[in-house]
């Protein structure tokens, strides 16, 4: 009897248009938060932006999420103008590489400009930041002002940015690392046409530096 008036309730429950509501908006919600996911690394001469250097089994790979792309992101970087960068080293070699002592640098056309990747704190500045809009108004930050970069970028944004950065300290034999390099691009109308990314610091198993990377980004955004 107890037991045949418990099913009764919950069906009632269940049954209630409030309750299903909820459910349906529950459900929206949660995958509306889906969590950042990475894209799938492919063989770094399999993007038109790429570098292979056939005596030492390297490559690397470079794709810009710019326009469409940037649906992988909920953080909006083009309208911060930061300009994310996929990176992916393939190693064909037999040794692991280092890249602990790894640079790299966005040159524009005609070297007008040398921008290093921002690190973490660099971004949460950058979205936090007071941007004067075409209407000549402001968005400005809630007082009070942050004191740490932190403070003005929401826990979904800074766990996406930690995510997606390329953090590879090193790439095994046979193997590929990937992730996002960002780059502060504000001001700069086509930071890709005519511009390359210069890679230096890489470093085989025993210590020796490889070639150079010199990365022509006209085809970046193709793939």
């Amino acid at each position: 009897m107890l037991r045949h008036q418990r099913d009764s309730a919950i069906h009632c429950i269940v049954r209630s248009p409030l309750v299903l509501s909820i459910v349906v908006l529950c459900g929206a919600l949660a995958l509306s938060a889906k969590d950042f996911e990475m894209p799938k690394a492919e063989p770094a001469s399999s993007y038109p932006a790429h570098e292979v250097h056939p005596m030492e089994h390297v490559g690397v790979g470079v794709d810009a999420y710019t326009g469409d792309k940037q649906s992988v992101f909920k953080s909006k970087f083009d309208e911060h103008g930061i300009l994310p960068l996929f990176i992916v080293f393939s190693n064909d070699s037999d040794q692991p590489i280092a890249l602990t002592d790894m640079q790299v640098q966005l040159v524009t056309v005609d070297r007008h400009a040398r921008i290093e990747p921002a690190n973490e704190d660099d971004l949460y500045r950058r979205l936090s930041r007071v941007e004067r809009r075409v209407d000549g108004t402001e968005t400005r930050i809630p007082l009070p002002i942050p004191r740490k970069p932190k403070a003005g970028i929401n826990k979904n944004t800074r766990e996406e940015i930690e995510t997606a950065q390329f953090r590879a300290r090193a790439v095994e034999p046979h193997s590929s690392q990937s992730g996002f390099l960002f780059f502060d691009v504000s001001g700069i109308q086509q930071p890709l046409a005519g511009g390359k990314l210069y890679i230096t610091g890489v470093k085989d198993g025993n210590g020796q530096e490889l070639m150079y990377f010199e990365i022509p980004l006209d085809n970046a955004a193709v793939k």
